[in-house]
C-alpha cells in the first residue's frame, strides 16, 4: 500500500518537473495563464503515468 502512494507520488513529482521544464522551454504558457491548472494537470497526467508504468512493478 505504501508503495503503490509512494508511486503515485513520485508519478506527480516527475511530471509536474516535465511541465516546469517545459514552461522554461517555452513550449507551455507561463505561471500567469495556467496558474494551479498545472497542478491539476501534472496530478493528471502523473496518474496516468504510474497506470502504464509503475502499477506493474512487483
Amino acid at each position: 500500500m505504501l508503495k503503490n502512494i509512494w508511486l503515485q507520488l513520485s508519478g506527480f513529482g516527475i511530471m509536474f518537473a516535465i511541465l516546469s521544464w517545459l514552461q522554461e522551454a517555452k513550449l507551455l504558457p507561463g505561471v500567469e495563464v495556467l496558474g494551479v491548472y498545472k497542478g491539476l494537470i501534472a496530478l493528471g497526467t502523473g496518474l496516468i503515468l504510474y497506470y502504464f508504468v509503475a502499477r506493474n512493478m512487483e
